[in-house]
């Protein structure tokens, strides 16, 4: 069975931002808690962004290239 490259995509990115969602919690979240619900996700999405998008996910498509290319 052949999987659509973009349930690959959604996984590749699933695999980034559930585990900097999760270490960003873990170091931040005490900091976090201080603030109003919109502002922590505003806080944390400005971290989270960035550092998926240029970090993250050309990480992980390297190292997924040949199974997303299949």
């Amino acid at each position: 069975m052949k999987i659509d490259n973009k349930h690959k995509r959604v996984f590749i990115i699933w695999l980034g931002i559930y585990p900097l969602i999760t270490l960003l919690l873990y170091l931040l979240g005490d900091v976090l808690v201080k603030f109003p619900l919109p502002l922590r996700s505003l806080m944390l999405t400005a971290i989270a962004v960035p550092v998926l998008a240029y970090i993250i996910l050309p990480l992980l498509h390297k190292i997924f290239e040949r199974w997303l290319n299949q």
